[in-house]
């Protein structure tokens, strides 16, 4: 049985073009393959990191499993072959980090740098509740990165502004946890 299992990865220093050489070896070729398709060192480095954190995170015995995944119609990967026990997972990164998660349940997780957020986004993205609580750019970002969770909690991607008004208002069966760093702030969804 899995149970909840995070990694956070914050040594951003190690994204060097010579670290993506050593990693790539170590990944699936279709890992390999589409971390080659990022144009940056940053989008391979997290590409790759990422994949061997989840590594780390899934049981020994499970982790032949990793070499095939898909993804549904919204972008949420899943392994291909499960073992008896499902193994769910998320991955997010940014320019401070990388943030992945794994539960025998539906999971999700972000990631993000602190960010400053114009009123016209937070109007947008923010339902009235919402808006009142954010008073720094820290508020934003912790408010943020729960909302993106949650969609990845669920599988079904961002589909407009008034969803995600209503994604942390309307959320019932999801428990947000968030963990705030001096750079970045980082956010689960589980059941």
């Amino acid at each position: 049985m899995t149970e909840l299992k995070i990694a956070v990865f914050d040594n951003m220093e190690q994204c060097t073009e010579e670290e993506v050489q050593r990693l790539l070896p170590l990944v699936s070729s279709q890992r390999r393959e589409q971390a080659l398709r990022y144009k940056h060192t940053l989008g391979r480095f997290c590409c790759l990191k990422s994949w061997l954190m989840l590594k780390g995170l899934v049981d020994e015995r499970d982790s032949g499993l990793m070499d095939e995944w898909e993804y549904n119609e919204y972008g949420k990967p899943s392994f291909i072959h499960q073992p008896s026990h499902a193994i769910h997972f998320s991955i997010s990164h940014c320019k401070q980090g990388i943030a992945v998660v794994i539960d025998d349940q539906p999971v999700g997780i972000d990631i993000e740098a602190i960010r400053h957020a114009d009123e016209e986004l937070i109007e947008r993205v923010m339902n009235e509740q919402e808006r009142q609580q954010i008073r720094s750019n820290r508020d934003f970002t912790r408010l943020w990165t729960g909302k993106e969770a949650v969609v990845k909690a669920q599988g079904v991607g961002i589909s407009s502004f008034e969803q995600l008004q209503k994604v942390l208002a309307e959320n019932e069966e999801w428990i947000v946890e968030s963990v705030e760093k001096e750079n970045y702030i980082y956010s689960i969804a589980h059941k």
